[in-house]
């Protein structure tokens, strides 16, 4: 809604007498007669010098409508995918990362109860008693069921044959006690060494695993899984890496490591020397490696970066890495032609500025000298010939002198 105002004072009369406004009627205008007939002064007609339009709100209009009654909104929830519970929209759940955005790497998971723990061992005697037992067990019966051997018999003489008793179920079944004494006596001795380790197993089930040394009994129905936990060194076959622009190189690399936990590196994983490769290659992939040629800080970083970057990933499975060390770093076959052209030319260009610094000096140097001592007087002209001179010297001795 619009409305149009006129700037028209309301402190002004609408009936001013002449000799008080001091303005005289218009012409045409209307004539007000007073009460008593007399000539009135004329009402002064209404100019509109200025005009604005303004918009006026509805609201102001209509003071006594109520206002509108505020709404109080709820805040929006909004909840969890259903799929993350496992049944819902289908949509797969988003990842869910730090705050900066960027989510951290994936780190392998192993079963937290698989820890290395110690076996149950007894010491190597009781198995060798164990077994001479049996032994002893089985010639007993064969004495008493009398089929010992036609030598022994002999040497037995009539006391072999005084205690024979033929073979009936008690002599079978002592043979089958004796026997059975006799293997597990024998078949549970077992050998450590030092820097190996034994990880037992009975019907799929981790029993524990023995890092001692010497004459020793195991059960003999454990699976034994012989495990060496000394400190090893590998080293691999020249694999893909790049530096930090991205050039290809051939990179081989010396890893020292360990088995630190026998359970997980023997159980955790199917084979625990190839997981440590396809790490080793995951990260040159990952880390950028130093050039041929490259300073020492520059080869230490890259050390430290893949020692950190694979130790990381093979310790869930029971590796220790110590060092993973490039011992041979060159470039790829495809770019080897042209990096071998660059880094001559860029040598070029450092033993050109070099000798050219080395020139301007020793001019700089010789010019001063002989200003100084006042051994000659030089103006710009000579002073120009002068170094043009000893600059062109001193570059052709160094050409000749040099290779």
């Amino acid at each position: 809604m619009t409305t149009t105002a006129s700037p028209v004072p309301e402190s002004t009369p609408e009936h001013v007498p002449e000799h008080v406004s001091g303005h005289p009627p218009e012409s045409g205008g209307p004539v007000d007669c007073g009460p008593a007939g007399g000539t009135a002064v004329a009402r002064p007609a209404r100019l509109i010098h200025t005009e604005s339009t303004t918009e006026i709100p509805v609201h102001l209009l209509f003071r006594d409508a109520p206002e509108p009654a505020p709404v109080r909104l709820r805040p929006v929830v909004v909840a969890r995918r259903a799929d993350e519970g496992g049944r819902g929209t289908g949509e797969r759940p988003r990842p869910r990362g730090p705050a900066g955005g960027r989510s951290e790497p994936a780190v392998p998971r192993i079963d937290p109860e698989l820890v290395e723990r110690p076996a149950r061992v007894l010491p190597g005697v009781v198995g060798v008693f164990a077994g001479m037992c049996g032994a002893a067990g089985c010639a007993v019966t064969s004495w008493w069921a009398g089929v010992l051997p036609p030598p022994v018999a002999e040497a037995l003489g009539p006391a072999a044959r005084a205690g024979a008793a033929g073979l009936g179920p008690a002599q079978w079944a002592a043979y089958a006690g004796a026997g059975a004494l006799g293997l597990f006596g024998f078949g549970g001795l077992a050998r450590g060494r030092t820097g190996r380790a034994w990880v037992l197993g009975l019907f799929g089930r981790y029993r524990g695993t023995v890092r001692r040394t010497g004459l020793m009994w195991v059960n003999p129905l454990l699976l034994r899984r012989r495990v060496d936990v000394r400190l090893r060194h590998w080293r691999g076959e020249p694999m893909r890496a790049a530096d930090r622009s991205g050039v290809a190189l051939r990179v081989a690399v010396l890893v020292v490591w360990r088995v630190r936990d026998t359970a997980r590196a023997t159980l955790g994983v199917e084979d625990h020397e190839a997981y440590l490769r396809a790490c080793v290659e995951a990260a040159l992939v990952r880390v950028p490696v130093a050039a041929p040629g490259a300073g020492r800080g520059a080869v230490e970083a890259a050390q430290d970066a893949l020692t950190r970057l694979v130790a990381a990933d093979t310790a869930p499975v029971g590796v220790e890495v110590f060092a993973v060390r490039p011992v041979r770093v060159e470039y790829a076959p495809e770019v080897a032609a042209a990096m071998h052209r660059r880094r001559i030319a860029a040598l070029d260009a450092q033993h050109r500025a070099s000798v050219l610094g080395a020139v301007v000096d020793s001019v700089e140097d010789t010019v001063t000298r002989l200003t100084v001592r006042g051994l000659v007087e030089l103006d710009d002209y000579e002073r120009k010939a002068l170094v043009k001179d000893l600059t062109v010297a001193f570059c052709a001795g160094r050409g000749e002198a040099g290779p």
